[in-house]
């Protein structure tokens, strides 16, 4: 875990003068009150480790082209954000202390809506929220598979690995095409794109030759400026259910069923399991529950009172409401052979009354974004999530859940957990780990216990899909078959396209040779 350092740079005034020149003063901001925006809303308070030096804002892939070739002339390291929203994992600090930042929050344009192929081309400051504004401003019959929460880039929780919860979601599989500005202020498209004018481009994965897409997600070998994202139409109707399950002791029987069910066409999107009691914040809005270990007596008293039992697995149909009646019949058969199991049942909709839905797990699950969830997280709290991937075999899910379970409770932490099915094979065990953000001392438990679990899941084989900035060399170091070759790979990949280090030095534990020297000054 990198030691705390408050020390962070300050940048040439002449190069201050020159991002000024380039993008106007109102879009560098170099105020200690600006710069906190771009920071880690949940860092330990008073510490400076991740914070930047300033904030640049271009409005254009030219003018992000130009400020790469800036921070090469003067040798500083740039830490790149789309909206910044990823809270949870570190929002839009830079990995490197005193590094140059660089949001995309100002290219915030929907270029291109088709409604024959159902895909739509984004900038990277464009949120679920403004992409639905343009759906529904269009009347375009097509909807977009969005997260708990919309005012995130559609962009950058693509190339972070991101959930979403429709069809399109599974496999993180809406993404199509990208257009990428390399370390050296290089310009290149990615699959079809690489051909001027071909009309694939976001409609065909794979491209002619090495598949580039997945380079971008999770590295610092390139800043995406536009996409494609994949949309699905309209359904003629929807519902969603939220399958419950009365004991703890079945969830592995639950996890084996969902994924049959997935497996079997029945299930579409990413099924998420919600232990109790966030089970009762996600599927009937009931305000979060922070606080200190729940007993298991405290746990089943909540599953009773709510009707949602220990564990509650939310899906959604979407349909022809003949289809959608067959489906739903074979769920229901399938889960009826849980001992003490139950379900609960939202309304079935049709298109007209997809604006009348209030709540907010509803909303989520027919691409309607929305920030409700936030008003039921109460002001002060906190969050760090660890989220390690397991198989999609209810003992393995259940281990998993068991290691997680038992470290937060043994250190006084709620367990607050929710299992996201990924695909039908594998899935995320997200943990958030809360805590009173305005508390430094309970801040840095939850980081310490963050830490400690990171690392007891990865001596029994498990990584997180994506983790914290604070982690990222620790999860980088379980990484080890055949001695790290595949950090070494990527350490090479990395010194090629960026030999001097610049572009988001450590991210997810890609230093290069440069890079690493930045790490040790900090």
């Amino acid at each position: 875990m990198t030691a705390l350092d408050p020390a962070v740079g300050s940048l040439p005034t002449e190069l201050v003068s020159r991002l000024q020149e380039l993008l106007g003063t109102e879009a560098v901001l170099l105020e200690d009150e600006q710069v906190q925006e771009f920071q880690d809303p949940y860092w330990i308070p008073g510490d400076s480790t991740y914070r930047g030096s300033a904030v640049v804002l271009p409005a254009s892939t030219e003018q992000v082209q130009a400020v790469v070739r800036l921070a090469n002339e003067y040798d500083v390291p740039l830490s790149t954000s789309s909206q910044g929203r990823n809270n949870g994992y570190g929002g839009a600090s830079p990995r490197v202390g005193g590094s140059l930042q660089l949001s995309l929050r100002r290219m915030n344009r929907v270029l291109e809506i088709d409604d024959e192929l159902a895909y739509a081309v984004v900038e990277p400051g464009v949120r679920w929220l403004d992409l639905h504004e343009a759906l529904e401003a269009g009347g375009h019959r097509l909807r977009l598979s969005v997260p708990d929460i919309g005012w995130g880039s559609m962009v950058g929780n693509s190339l972070d690995n991101g959930v979403t919860y429709m069809a399109n979601g599974q496999d993180f599989s809406a993404a199509c095409g990208m257009e990428v500005v390399l370390p050296d202020g290089e310009l290149l498209r990615t699959g079809l794109g690489a051909q001027p004018g071909n009309p694939g481009w976001h409609v065909y994965k794979r491209g002619v030759g090495p598949v580039l897409d997945p380079l971008f997600m999770q590295s610092n070998l390139g800043i995406v400026t536009r996409m494609g994202v994949w949309l699905q139409p309209t359904p003629e109707a929807y519902q969603t259910l939220s399958l419950n399950i009365e004991h703890d002791t079945d969830l592995g029987a639950a996890v084996d069923a969902v994924r049959d069910l997935m497996l079997a066409g029945l299930v579409r999107g990413v099924p998420c399991f919600y232990g109790a009691p966030l089970n009762g914040t996600i599927i009937k809005d009931l305000p979060m529950q922070p606080g200190t270990a729940w007993t298991d007596e405290q746990l089943d008293d909540h599953g009773r009172e709510t009707g949602l039992g220990r564990w509650s697995v939310r899906i959604a149909l979407w349909d022809d409401p003949d289809v959608m009646a067959v489906k739903r019949a074979k769920i229901l058969q399938v889960w009826s052979r849980i001992p003490g199991s139950s379900v609960y049942e939202g309304p079935v909709y049709t298109p007209d009354q997809y604006g009348e839905i209030t709540n907010q797990t509803e909303k989520v699950q027919i691409g309607i974004p929305h920030l409700d969830l936030l008003d039921l997280f109460p002001p002060f709290v906190g969050h760090v999530e660890v989220s390690p991937v397991a198989p999609m075999k209810g003992d393995v899910v259940t281990e998993v859940v068991d290691i997680i379970r038992t470290t937060l409770v043994s250190n006084g932490f709620l367990a607050q957990i929710g299992i996201l099915a990924i695909s039908a094979r594998s899935a995320a065990v997200v943990t958030g780990i809360n805590f009173d953000k305005t508390n430094e001392d309970m801040t840095k438990a939850a980081l310490s216990v963050a830490h400690n679990l990171i690392n007891e899941l990865g001596e029994q084989g498990y990584v997180p899909y994506r983790t914290h900035l604070h982690f990222m060399d620790d999860v980088a170091g379980h990484l080890s078959f055949n001695d790290g070759a595949y950090h070494r790979f990527l350490g090479k990949i990395k010194d090629a396209v960026d030999p001097r280090g610049i572009l988001s030095p450590g991210r997810y534990g890609v230093w290069g040779s440069q890079g690493s020297e930045r790490g040790n000054d900090r």
